[in-house]
């Protein structure tokens, strides 16, 4: 298969996707696919500094939505167009849906101004006109929010969104729920509650069940 494939990861901090992520770049390398892994925000030495800018920074909520939608723009521009033109698999760790559920479920943005920025950003010129650059997979890591907490305590000093409230983070999860249901075909849910070994299985049959891996 020379088609390049986006493939993102999602859920709330704490739902222990990161891991994941490096185990399907294996498992893809593994059969021969070239892999891009990349993050947002971030993935360019620009997006980078947006991110920090993002986690330590208070600021307002359009502001915060505008500075993911300028860190997207460039990654895309940059790495996950170009990775997707060369027929490379790209594994990205999160992607607008987070920003669908972070600014707009957890901060109570405007969600219709959301989607005009997702139209202006993600208008790319490999994408038929009136469509967008959307990821071919979402893997969709839902997690309760107590056993995510739990998790984010025990790991390392909290950024300025792992240290809100776990109401925030109820909020979050809705956000998450409605972009999946908005588009199940996108979606893959699994449930990240289970022994890691378990959801590794639930994330290898959602990509083997596309025809993308032996």
């Amino acid at each position: 298969m020379s088609q390049g494939l986006f493939v993102t990861f999602e859920g709330i901090d704490g739902a222990g996707k990161s891991s994941h992520v490096d185990a399907l770049a294996q498992a893809f390398r593994a059969s021969g696919r070239p892999v891009v892994l990349t993050r947002e925000p971030g993935g360019t030495p620009l997006a980078e500094q947006l991110r920090g800018l993002a986690l330590n920074t208070a600021m307002d909520p359009l502001t915060e939505a505008l500075v993911m939608f300028a860190a997207r723009r460039d990654h895309l521009v940059q790495v996950i167009e170009p990775a997707l033109a060369r027929g490379d698999v790209v594994l990205c760790d999160r992607f607008t849906d987070a920003t669908f559920a972070y600014q707009g479920g957890g901060r109570g943005f405007d969600l219709d101004v959301l989607a005009q920025l997702e139209r202006w950003v993600q208008s790319v010129e490999a994408v038929p006109a009136g469509q967008l650059r959307q990821p071919h997979l979402t893997v969709w890591f839902d997690v309760p929010v107590d056993v995510a907490a739990g998790r984010l305590a025990a790991a390392r000093v909290p950024d300025r969104f792992e240290a809100q409230p776990r109401e925030f983070f109820r909020r979050v999860a809705a956000g998450y729920a409605q972009r999946a249901a908005a588009d199940p075909q996108r979606f893959a849910r699994i449930d990240g509650a289970q022994p890691r070994e378990a959801v590794w299985l639930q994330v290898l049959e959602a990509v083997r069940g596309r025809g993308w891996l032996p």
